[in-house]
């Protein structure tokens, strides 16, 4: 009975989460003219990304040119802005072979204006880059990003006036050093004007579109946000943890510079098919056009409600939300996390008083519970980093720009490698570690400790994690005597997680919250039910806390391993950890089955990394030099 239901209810997460993964399906050439459309939308990117454009080569010129003639006839009257290239840019471009000089060492922004009914009205802004990385033909970044605004413009004019004027900057030179955003935020009499920015871009050649970033205090751009989002074809990809990540990350888009002016507004990419950034096969026939259909959409019905709206969001307090797998969004103010956290405890609480009275159970086991849920974190973490760099260095530690455009190729490969190696630690936990013993697991944690310091360099936090993984490992009163033990003290440590997490970064403290409260609310249902959790009837609640918790938490894994998973693989630890909160009460009873399958996933796991230096060697990558 356990077997099926823990296989049974993970399939069906898992099956939940991918499905929520996939792109909406692109609309033709016959769709309405309001609707957004990948089909018209992909001729402009068949022209754009003809061949590669990127300042300073031929065909630049040609692009510009196209561009020009199309915000013409969609009634924008254009006009170009010069402005004088930095000097990083020019030192960019003189190392990618480029002469700037052909330039006149300037970038040239494409510019136009949807005139609304109100001209004293604040204006939004929609934006996206038309330059391509070196030998990149660019059509995902940022090709896709140009023609779904184009077409944008084009739904928008067939749905009638707007309230607010539209302006379109083309930008040049965001390859470079985001130049031509530069130049039109300090310069373009237009620039005082805009009250909202809608920003296109990408990092890959297909995946659902994320709106990854934010203006500083964003309550009201989200409450407009997720009321817009209903609308889009495959709803939105959104959360106030990705934002936090961004924030705390050297990246930056053209969105960076109206947002460090005070600008709100909204960024949206997909980061899909990375090995499409900045090469040569970042073509037309190789984008896919449900990204373009996801993207382009999300950016319409934004744009479209800042056009109408009575008044533009301005800066407050930002808030936390999330979409739950594309279907809906969850917004709320950050002190309301203290409630959730509250009412977390008081279920956890209640759970422990029907367990005890059912089962005995004790405080010292909810504490070895505990225990053992920082030994996932940590053994997660040494292992995960173990066999990441397996499949090659860091990011920060590759030695030319080739060496990390060979790692973007690899990433598919890391994640299934990751994926499974973080399998490998959960069913080891399910298993019990007296199944695997001390002297094994403590072997395990050296071999990826060493492994991880030879490959990938001196990582205090592996080490650091190392240690703690080691310790756990020999001490074997570390581990729970009972279900209930183990089950609660998970909740219990992602309870204490999630109170530091409040207090520090209460917008990405969701992470920790939501699930921990879901757990919660599982573990008191099966103590109501049957503290015994030995019959399928006690065991439903934690059945439907896994598949309704564990697709949102394997949906998300995916996004944040796409996002930081080549530096950052110890993230998925804290994944794993969050999805045996739900998982835990249904693990079966067959331990010797469980610790035969966790060897089994740390052995696929070390060969698909390795696999991965031989499916795709270090080459050239034309697309652009060392940056």
């Amino acid at each position: 009975m356990r077997w099926a239901l823990f296989l049974g209810s993970l399939a069906v997460a898992l099956l939940i989460g991918v499905w929520a993964l996939q792109v909406p399906a692109p609309k033709g050439t016959g769709s309405p003219a309001v609707d957004f459309s990948a089909a018209r939308a992909m001729s402009d990117v068949r022209a754009i990304g003809a061949r590669p454009h990127a300042v300073g080569s031929a065909d630049h010129a040609r692009v510009q040119q196209y561009l020009f003639g199309r915000m013409a006839q969609l009634g924008l009257n254009p006009t170009l802005q010069a402005g004088a290239m930095s000097p990083e840019a020019i030192t960019r471009l003189t190392r990618w072979g480029g002469d700037p000089a052909a330039t006149g060492n300037q970038a040239v922004n494409i510019v136009g204006v949807l005139p609304g009914r109100d001209p004293n009205a604040a204006a939004v802004l929609m934006m996206a880059h038309y330059d391509s990385a070196w030998s990149s033909p660019g059509a995902a970044d940022d090709g896709a990003g140009v023609a779904s605004v184009l077409e944008a413009v084009r739904a928008i004019k067939a749905r009638g006036p707007t309230n607010r004027s539209l302006v379109v900057l083309l930008t040049d030179a965001e390859e470079l050093n985001l130049d031509g955003a530069r130049i039109f935020f300090s310069e373009h009499p237009l620039r005082d004007r805009v009250g909202a920015v809608v920003n296109l871009e990408a990092r890959g050649g297909g995946g659902r579109a994320f709106m990854f970033e934010t203006g500083r205090g964003n309550a009201e751009t989200i409450n407009l946000f997720s009321r817009a989002a209903r609308k889009a074809d495959g709803g939105a990809s959104s959360s106030s943890l990705s934002i936090f990540v961004y924030e705390n990350m050297p990246n930056g888009t053209d969105f960076t510079i109206p947002k460090n002016r005070g600008i709100g507004g909204v960024n949206f990419a997909f980061i899909g098919r990375p090995s499409q950034y900045h090469a040569p096969s970042s073509t037309p026939d190789n984008l896919d056009q449900g990204s373009v259909q996801h993207i382009g959409s999300q950016a319409l019905e934004a744009t479209d409600a800042l056009l109408r709206a009575d008044a533009l969001p301005v800066a407050g307090r930002n808030v936390v939300y999330g979409d739950y797998l594309g279907l809906f969004t969850i917004v709320h103010s950050p002190d309301l996390g203290w409630t959730l956290l509250a009412i977390t405890a008081a279920l956890g609480a209640f759970a422990a008083w029907g367990a005890r009275h059912a089962t005995r159970l004790t405080a010292a086991d909810v504490g070895r519970g505990m225990l053992s849920g920082l030994w996932v974190l940590a053994m997660g973490i040494v292992v995960a980093h173990g066999v990441r760099v397996l499949a090659g260095p860091l990011t920060a530690r590759a030695e030319s720009a080739d060496a990390y455009y060979t790692l973007l190729r690899r990433l598919p490969w890391m994640e299934a490698g990751t994926g499974f190696a973080m399998s490998a630690v959960a069913l080891a936990l399910l298993a019990g570690r007296k199944a695997l013993g001390p002297k094994l697991l403590s072997g395990v944690v050296v071999a990826a400790v060493a492994v991880s310091l030879i490959l990938g360099g001196f990582e205090p936090v592996v080490l650091g994690a190392g240690g703690v993984a080691f310790a756990l490992s020999v001490w074997s009163q570390s581990a729970p005597k009972t279900v209930w033990g183990g089950w609660l003290g998970l909740i219990a440590l992602i309870f204490v997680l999630g109170c530091a997490a409040q207090g520090a970064a209460p917008e990405a403290a969701l992470i920790l919250i939501w699930p921990g409260l879901l757990a919660a609310v599982a573990a008191a249902a099966c103590a109501l039910v049957g503290a015994r959790l030995e019959s399928a009837r006690a065991l439903i609640p934690a059945v439907v806390a896994t598949v309704v918790g564990g697709a949102w938490i394997l949906n998300l894994s995916h996004q944040v391993f796409l996002g930081v998973g080549m530096d950052l693989p110890g993230v998925l630890a804290l994944m794993t950890v969050l999805v045996l909160l739900f998982l835990t009460p249904l693990a079966p009873k067959a331990k010797g089955a469980l610790a035969a399958a966790a060897a089994a996933c740390l052995i696929l796991a070390c060969g698909l990394s390795l696999t991965a230096r031989f499916a795709e060697p270090e080459s050239p990558h034309t697309a652009t030099g060392p940056s």
